[in-house]
């Protein structure tokens, strides 16, 4: 690494990811809070286990239709507005959980209506923040670096799962105004995502070269090794936006996608639920659910710095979702809470360590507008998961009475996103075409 390589990565390292990793922070808190205001919320609005997990995988319906628009429309006005919109409105929606009795009272529409429909629109609301962060990060930071920058902005999600869980345990037990402890949890998590928000408007920066925090000669460095690594992809192949969106290394990208996000997004919102049915109270709970989140964010941060010393990504991320399938799928089968525990944090290693292995392999052969559009559609056919997964859990857990069968299925799904990364084709000749192999030398 030069000199300027190293002060330029460092200042751009300095100046976004810390910040961004706040703003993701906000969003999986918004986004999963939902389990713990569960553990009241069912019992007071009258929900099935069924039912809870429909109205929390609508989120993942209405973020797949919008994912792709949203993208596009980040790509043309530019990520500091678009991301700003986004967070402002998904902060007024989740607040509104809180007063799902007042609305249902003053519509006409039963409970389970108004948690659906604001569900939906919350999904709506938050469409496109991820691709567009990870398309926006690929404005700033050579391929090379890819891997551990998208791990170290995704350790915002073990964090926000490290610090929120025990919080939203704390706050499951707050009181007044008239409002129980599941509602005062989706006033107070919502209000980062707000200030956050309004906080992006004054922060982010589009492109290098309206960097004023970067020198000239640095943001000259940054726009050539961008260029550069441009040219050197469409030399190989260059996709338009429909070859893109239709393109079956896409299509296979979201599948290896899909199956991650059901093993997540399954557990992830039951989680709550299957510790409190140790017999433990609401604070432990939230003590308890963080703990998987701690080894999660150790392995993705290990794993993702192996993947980029070697420069391969498919089988780190194959033997990442198989620790994945092996944790999640025992864990079903054994009635020791300590056992279950052990073998959960097993498993969260290995979802957690996936994305930012991951997102690496379609970035190697997207570029422009094409790049926005196909990581959108990557992340929005595989969140669609999101919705399968809890209400699968949800569903199977009213059938049988335990969670052991919706389990096995959420392994079974690590399995087959396991099979179909190897299977996926990508030419390694893109990856050193991009200069990623000379710049890490």
């Amino acid at each position: 690494m030069n000199e300027i390589e190293k002060r330029v990565i460092g200042k751009v390292m300095r100046r976004l990811i810390p910040f961004l990793i706040l703003c993701y922070f906000v969003a999986y808190l918004d986004r999963v809070n939902v389990g713990f205001a569960k553990l009241h919320m069912n019992q007071a609005l009258g929900f099935s286990e069924a039912a809870f997990g429909l109205g929390a995988g609508l989120f993942f319906i209405a973020y797949f239709l919008f994912e792709v628009p949203s993208n596009l429309f980040l790509e043309r006005v530019g990520a500091r507005v678009w991301i700003a919109r986004i967070m402002i409105s998904w902060g007024i929606v989740s607040a509104a959980f809180a007063f799902i009795p007042q609305i249902s009272g003053a519509t006409g529409l039963s409970n389970e209506s108004v948690f659906y429909t604001l569900r939906l629109v919350l999904g709506a609301c938050e469409a496109g923040f991820f691709p567009g962060i990870i398309f926006y990060l690929t404005l700033w930071f050579p391929a090379v670096y890819r891997a551990r920058v998208i791990s170290l902005f995704m350790l915002a999600i073990p964090i926000s799962s490290i610090i929120g869980s025990p919080i939203s345990g704390l706050l499951l037990n707050l009181r007044g105004f008239g409002l129980d402890g599941w509602q005062w949890l989706f006033i107070l998590e919502a209000l980062p995502s707000l200030l956050a928000g309004c906080a992006v408007l004054l922060y982010l920066t589009d492109f290098p070269r309206q960097a004023h925090w970067l020198k000239a000669d640095e943001i000259a460095w940054l726009e050539t090794v961008q260029a550069a690594e441009k040219r050197n992809k469409e030399k190989i192949e260059h996709l338009s936006l429909l070859q893109a969106l239709t393109d079956v290394r896409i299509l296979m990208c979201a599948l290896v996608y899909f199956c991650l996000n059901a093993a997540s997004y399954g557990v992830a919102f039951f989680l709550p639920t299957i510790i409190k049915g140790f017999g433990v109270s609401d604070t432990q709970t939230g003590l308890l659910a963080a703990l998987p989140f701690i080894f999660g964010g150790v392995g993705m941060v290990l794993l993702g710095r192996h993947s980029d010393r070697t420069m391969e990504r498919k089988g780190h991320v194959a033997v990442a979702l198989l620790m994945a399938a092996i944790g999640i799928g025992i864990s079903g089968l054994v009635s020791s809470p300590v056992l279950i525990m052990a073998l959960l944090c097993f498993a969260q290693i290995g979802v957690s360590a996936v994305p930012p292995m991951f997102w690496p392999l379609p970035a190697s052969f997207l570029t422009g507008a094409s790049a926005a559009a196909g990581i959108a559609a990557i992340n929005s056919l595989g969140n669609l998961s999101g919705f399968a997964g809890p209400y699968a859990m949800g569903y199977l857990k009213d059938l049988t009475g335990t969670f052991t069968t919706g389990l096995l299925l959420l392994a079974g799904c690590a399995v087959v996103g396991a099979a179909a990364v190897m299977s996926l084709r990508i030419d390694v000749r893109r990856e050193q075409a991009a200069g990623e192999v000379a710049l890490a030398r």
